[in-house]
């Protein structure tokens, strides 16, 4: 008997990339399942006149998506892993995480090749604190400022002139095709992305068990360890999807994790690194929270309140 699986996704292109390239997965794995898109406006994609800190973060493009599956509309849906809250209501689960594409950032401008390469005062557009903090690390005389809009609309605007540069995902560029706007990388250790970044993760319903079990094949067992570290880290500091936070975890040969968190302050470019070896991700997670503590994260976060 043919199966149906309804999968939620938002409307933007590179959603539905990434909601496409799941559905592929699934019916190549299941040649008997027969897969529906259910694609849904969340008010994170409405809101565009605000930042997503004054709205509410990241969590504001799951909100829809996860009323599709509590009512039965949808049975799992597709996210960047990266705008999933730190933690998930108990009713529902990420039942697979896709192995991790490029996480670094990008730096995309039609007349500079890289971010040293901007003169005094240049317009640099981002929406990402996490971004903003390490943009003011670095160059403490640019004009940072506020780019919403899914990435075609963000490049339309620096090709307008709006701005000399403007930084987004390594990875949603590649997907979406967009390989040659990609002038440089910012990437790790120095510069650090958004905890999970560049990983597609499917949620669903966590007493579904035909579902999760049809999701197996997706998941990517090294991809989740990894994560799962980022992740905890971003829990143990409060799990607040606006916190300027970077997080990177990287496996050696051995099989041990390293990771560095960085939390940033927007406005002034302050910067507490951290970082820190071991086994568990949830206890590295929290180790390194630690340390950041210890370097004055609490006080920047109340500062930043």
């Amino acid at each position: 008997m043919t199966e149906t699986l309804r999968i939620a996704t938002r409307k933007s292109p590179l959603a539905l990339w990434q909601t496409e390239h799941v559905a592929a997965r699934l019916r190549a794995a299941h040649p008997a399942l027969t897969v529906e898109l259910l694609p849904l406006s969340t008010r994170g994609d409405e809101v565009l006149d605000r930042s997503l800190a004054e709205i509410g973060g990241k969590g504001l493009f799951l909100k829809e998506l996860e009323v599709a599956l509590a009512e039965g509309r949808a049975d799992l849906a597709v996210h960047s892993l990266k705008d999933v809250p730190a933690k998930l209501e108990a009713r529902f689960t990420l039942a697979a995480i896709l192995e991790r594409a490029d996480c670094a950032d990008a730096f995309v401008s039609n007349d500079y090749v890289s971010l040293d390469d901007l003169p005094q005062g240049a317009r640099v557009g981002t929406s990402s604190l996490r971004r903003s903090a390490q943009l003011r690390a670095r160059r403490p005389d640019l004009d940072i400022a506020d780019l919403r809009g899914n990435v075609g609309t963000r490049l339309a605007k620096l090709d307008r002139g709006e701005y000399a540069a403007i930084i987004l995902a390594v990875a949603g560029l590649q997907r979406m095709g967009f390989d040659a706007r990609i002038r440089s990388r910012l990437a790790p250790p120095d510069w650090l992305p958004a905890p999970g970044q560049a990983a597609i993760a499917v949620e669903t319903r966590s007493d579904d068990v035909r579902v999760i079990e049809l999701l197996k094949m997706l998941d990517d067992a090294g991809t989740r360890r990894a994560v799962a570290a980022e992740r905890a880290l971003n829990a143990e500091l409060g799990g607040d999807c606006t916190m300027p936070l970077g997080a990177w975890c990287e496996t050696s040969a051995n099989g041990t994790l390293r990771l560095r968190g960085l939390l940033g302050d927007a406005r002034d470019g302050r910067l507490l690194r951290a970082e820190a070896d071991g086994e568990d991700p949830l206890r590295l997670g929290r180790e390194v929270a630690r340390l950041l503590r210890e370097r004055g994260a609490d006080a920047l976060l109340r500062d930043r309140a």
